[in-house]
């Protein structure tokens, strides 16, 4: 929408002389143009700017990238300062305040990798050992919680020259905002590029968007700039800069908050470690306002806050595996056992059937781990879709990208994605259980020819043991079916439903339960992290 503005002077935009600086400030200049406000640009020089042989916690203080603009703000020399949002202390200097929030880029993350550095086969395909290189203590906890294997070195400059020091192989992989990078117009064809979302490696407050600091005074100024200030950003970024401040952190703090409206809830992803190096805990909750939000999710993150001491879990848990590290966090007790068995119900497969196909589509692990046990010859152009990051990353250890990975614990949505990718005419063949919902399947359009091919089939143990754990943790309706055979729910003990359709036998039996965010290790840690108090085993 266009709006003629009154202001009739020149505005003096002040920012930092970085390129990715620049193209903000530029991009506000052009936003004021279009409401036929004048305004030019005036470079000043920051701590950050001029200090690059430090790491961001070893600079003094805070607001390193904004102080010298805030001061030239008090000064009157410039009239408005355009930051990253994610770089302003969460308090404004006295006389300053923020007027206005740009639109949001997107805040996922990209990891880009040295083409001879990749390996499929590893989560995120940097090569074992790898050395990343990143200056935030953020992502640095949060891939080593990933990859402990990685080695994360420093990386200071601006998006172009970190880029070029990837270029000189000064590291294998390194990680920037796709915001910075996008708004660059950035070719990364060279690089092998993983990116990251924000429910997987949940970025820094206010990434993504610029904030736009004027006097306080400075009503006419103020009123003018409403014009290009986005409210429902504000809202969402007000939450994630409460919990910054909260925590008391500026840039080097091991945090990372991330707020979302979808379908009329607001989304809290956040993950949070003291030290750089020191495993995170991460959390997910959703409220119908923001009211109070920040306080809530600080809330779960009280040092004397009451975990559960033991967590049952309807499958083996590996001693690496990422949902066994996040709770020996806390020292609780892992009870792993599956209250089923898979077994194959072919054991040989006629590799013609797959001249034709277009995707293969995988809903679980193991119908991906009995597929490839039939070693099938797939033809190179077989596109592949999944449900979960837990199938994206075995269909990874067996050297194949997925095309499509369906997150949450929706099927229906994930059907509707899914089916905007298939063409009018493609060929889905859809390996898995013999008994499956088929709920992807029936997401497809009438022109889309569709391949059911069972390979395995659940059988339900005899006489399972009742645990006497705190949290149950269920992985599929067969789990619960096997469980609640013999057993009942002693009140103090709490459920966790992986998928929807898990969930659904809890609706049958009336019994109240949690979903994850994902259906993988993270949302499975998440999901522990963020059980409401309640009643513990013996209280």
């Amino acid at each position: 929408m266009q709006i003629n503005s009154q202001l009739e002077r020149t505005l003096i935009i002040g920012t930092r002389g970085s390129e990715l600086a620049l193209w903000q400030a530029n991009f506000v200049k052009d936003s004021l143009a279009n409401i036929n406000v004048k305004a030019e640009l005036k470079i000043i020089k920051t701590q950050g700017d001029r200090i690059l042989n430090l790491s961001f916690d070893k600079l003094e203080g805070k607001g390193f990238f904004t102080k010298e603009l805030e001061e030239e703000l008090l000064a009157g020399t410039i009239d408005l300062a355009v930051h990253s949002h994610k770089d302003l202390p969460t308090e404004n200097p006295p006389g300053l305040t923020i007027a206005a929030v740009s639109e949001r880029e997107d805040p996922s993350e990209l990891l880009l990798i040295l083409k001879d550095c990749v390996d499929v086969k590893q989560k995120l395909s940097v090569k074992f050992g790898g050395i990343v290189g990143t200056s935030s203590n953020r992502r640095k906890a949060q891939l080593l919680a990933y990859r402990p294997d990685l080695e994360i070195e420093e990386l200071r400059g601006n998006v172009p020259t970190r880029i070029q020091k990837l270029r000189d192989e000064s590291y294998d992989a390194i990680m920037l905002a796709k915001a910075g990078v996008h708004r660059l117009g950035i070719d990364l064809s060279e690089f092998h590029v993983e990116e990251l979302t924000p429910n997987e490696l949940i970025p820094a407050p206010a990434q993504g968007a610029l904030a736009i600091q004027i006097r306080e005074n400075d009503t006419e100024l103020y009123q003018t700039l409403q014009a290009l200030h986005h409210p429902d950003v504000a809202e969402e970024l007000a939450v994630e800069r409460t919990v910054l401040k909260m925590f008391g952190g500026g840039c080097h703090l091991p945090l990372g908050v991330y707020c979302r409206k979808e379908d009329g809830q607001f989304q809290v992803f956040a993950s949070k470690a003291d030290e750089a190096d020191e495993f995170p805990d991460r959390l997910f909750i959703e409220a119908a306002t923001t009211n109070g939000l920040a306080q809530k999710v600080i809330s779960y993150f009280a040092k004397d806050r009451k975990m559960p001491s033991t967590v049952f879990i309807s499958r083996e848990v590996s001693e690496q595996s990422y949902f066994r590290r996040a709770l020996a966090k806390h020292n609780i007790v892992i009870e792993g056992r599956s209250l089923i068995r898979t077994v194959p119900i072919i054991t040989k497969i006629d590799s013609y059937i797959f001249k034709h196909v277009d995707w293969l589509f995988f809903s679980s692990k193991n119908a991906i781990e009995y597929f490839f046990q039939l070693e099938p010859q797939l033809p190179k152009d077989v596109k592949f879709g999944v449900v979960g990051a837990g199938s994206e990353e075995m269909l990874r250890r067996k050297g194949y990208f997925t095309n499509y990975a369906g997150v949450g614990n929706d099927t229906t949505d994930i059907a509707e994605e899914f089916a905007k990718l298939v063409k009018a005419g493609d060929t889905v063949m859809f390996p898995g259980a013999k008994e499956s919902l088929r709920t992807i399947q029936k997401g497809l359009s009438a022109d889309v020819k569709v391949i059911d091919l069972p390979i395995y089939e659940t059988v339900l143990e005899d006489e399972v043991e009742p645990t006497g754990a705190e949290v149950l943790v269920f992985t599929s309706p067969s789990n619960v079916d096997a469980y609640f055979v013999d057993n009942l729910l002693d009140p103090y003990q709490k459920v966790i439903a992986i998928g929807k359709s898990t969930g659904q036998k809890f609706d049958e039996m009336g019994v109240k339960y949690k979903l994850p965010f994902s259906p993988d290790e993270v949302g499975l840690a998440e999901a522990v992290f963020g059980m409401p108090p309640g009643p513990l085993k013996g209280e």
